[in-house]
């Protein structure tokens, strides 16, 4: 007898977020998970997903009709442009676009969760107030997470929302464009590769800096928490591995796990410095039978240069989500290295030297 009482459609569920979400909720005898996606999944999985264009409100309709028993939307779907103010409308109308197709056929809905990030406190614009905490006001829009919040709190009726705002999630996920364990997996299998030192590739200033990084595993678990806990109603959460560090203390670290000689920083444009490279993973690949993803699959550089030009503290604090019963934490340089012990034995890196 199934003993399932909620079902989330995961929006976005072949991304970092979206996947985790998914593993998760399949470990779970209460829950179960259908995903959506542009892509079909590149994985096996029990998780049925649905191939729909968000953008596209007719294919919403046609495809989504089907979904009549969701009593959660999780959204951790992304769709880049240009300029900042471009990102507001794609964004704004794939939540609409979903939610309203969604809760019109799924008369039982219960709870909507937002996953947003550390733009709403303008970590892209600049120096931000640190620890940054969910009451902080807002920066000059247009900021797309802002109108997506905006439409939840004004759309709910008998649903509820919440928001949970990670930084830098960690997993694996493969054409994903924010996905830092990838960059810094495939950097230093690069490195091997070529002989070279494995240097931190980014500023001076953010080699010193504070930052601190999200494990989608811990992620997914705040997802069901913040949906299932009635006081989450409504409320913004910060989510983060509960610690920080600084990457002049991490990367020597890195280096002794990959087995690689560890040198002094030096800038490195990863999106211009790494554009070549795809001939090298390819020889990669085929001598180490890695999984056949193609380059341009596993790792988005700009996305790393972003994140290692970045020469303030990051930092966001997490009392209110433990105040409001989730404590979920992990040491940092752990979670680094169990994952990429993972991401070798699931053959998506070459192996260490010791391991071969």
């Amino acid at each position: 007898m199934s003993t399932t009482t909620r079902q989330a459609v995961v929006v976005g569920g072949l991304g970092v977020t979206g996947r985790a979400v998914i593993e998760h909720i399949g470990a779970q005898q209460a829950w179960k998970a259908v995903g959506l996606s542009r892509r079909t999944p590149d994985f096996e999985t029990d998780t049925p997903f649905v191939a729909v264009d968000l953008l596209d409100r007719a294919d919403c309709e046609a495809r989504l009709s089907g979904i009549t028993d969701a009593t959660d939307i999780v959204y951790a779907a992304y769709q880049p442009r240009p300029t900042w103010a471009e990102l507001v409308e794609p964004n704004l109308a794939m939540l609409r676009n979903a939610v309203e197709v969604i809760e019109r056929n799924s008369p039982d809905l219960k709870h909507v969760t937002l996953v947003q990030g550390g733009k709403v406190y303008g970590a892209h614009l600049g120096p931000f107030r640190t620890p940054a905490k969910e009451s902080d006001p807002r920066h000059m829009p247009p900021e797309f997470y802002y109108d997506q919040q905006d439409y939840l709190h004004g759309r709910q009726a008998s649903w509820t929302w919440s928001a949970l705002r990670p930084e830098a999630t960690s997993a694996f996920a493969v054409a994903n464009p924010m996905n830092l364990l990838m960059v810094i997996g495939v950097y230093a299998a690069m490195c091997r590769e070529l002989d070279v030192p494995f240097r931190f590739p980014g500023s001076p200033g953010a080699y010193r800096a504070l930052y601190q990084v999200t494990d989608a595993r811990i992620l997914a678990r705040a997802v069901l928490w913040s949906a299932t806990e009635p006081r989450c109603a409504g409320e913004a959460f910060n989510i983060t591995n509960g610690d920080y560090f600084r990457w002049q203390n991490l990367w020597p670290r890195l280096a002794e796990f990959f087995e690689l000689e560890f040198d002094e920083p030096q800038t490195l444009p990863l999106a211009q410095f790494m554009a070549d490279k795809g001939p090298a993973w390819d020889r990669m690949v085929e001598r180490h039978g890695l999984q056949p993803y193609r380059y341009e699959q596993v790792v988005a550089w700009e996305f790393g240069d972003a994140v290692f030009a970045s020469e303030f503290d990051n930092i966001t604090s997490t009392i209110k989500a433990r105040t409001f019963g989730f404590a979920d934490c992990i040491d940092t340089e752990d979670m680094f290295l169990e994952l990429f012990g993972e991401l070798q034995r699931r053959r998506i890196l070459p192996p260490s030297r010791a391991s071969r």
